[in-house]
């Protein structure tokens, strides 16, 4: 059983990025799963990267202690919340160092799908992530109570591959 963090940039718990996140953390049983929702932490502290606030100091024990990470943001002119940023940013540079990522996204149109590319990879990369996963990307539109069947199939195959990735691990399969 892997540990995994979930990191919600998120503005709203019904935004489409909270309630994709809701189906997100339905699929993964079997995993030990913790949800950081960037947009609770406090935002003075979160701004000026207090590291010994109490609130981001968990923040970044949970980061510790996770094998798998996934990195959630709704994508604005294609690029990840300011959310995902400023807590991205508090991280050091190889805090993401054998941990396997999931970048997961929602927006308003397909164009926006480059934003897991070229905009959260990249930036995941900067903080030590080497085993980064396909992201996934889903249209506000399709997200809601319940998935239609194809966004539900396609989403549950990339879930799959994430958690297939973190049986794989090598950190993890010696953890074990």
């Amino acid at each position: 059983m892997a540990t995994i963090l979930i990191v919600s940039g998120s503005p709203a718990p019904t935004a489409p990025t909270g309630v994709l996140l809701r189906h997100v953390t339905d699929l993964l049983v079997g995993h030990e799963v913790h949800t950081l929702t960037v947009r609770d932490l406090p935002t003075v502290s979160l701004l000026s990267g207090d590291l010994l606030d109490g609130t981001i100091r968990h923040a970044m024990e949970l980061v510790d202690r996770a094998d798998g990470i996934v990195v959630a943001s709704p994508v604005y002119r294609a690029a990840y919340s300011g959310l995902v940023q400023s807590f991205l940013n508090l991280l050091g540079k190889a805090a993401l160092t054998g941990k396997v990522l999931f970048p997961l996204a929602s927006g308003g149109s397909q164009g926006h799908l480059v934003a897991i590319e070229y905009a959260l990879r990249p930036l995941l990369a900067a903080r030590g992530a080497v085993d980064v996963v396909p992201g996934h990307f889903v249209l506000d539109e399709q997200i809601g109570e319940t998935l239609a069947d194809q966004t539900a199939r396609d989403l549950a195959g990339a879930v799959r591959r994430f958690s297939q990735a973190l049986t794989e691990h090598p950190g993890l399969a010696t953890a074990s």
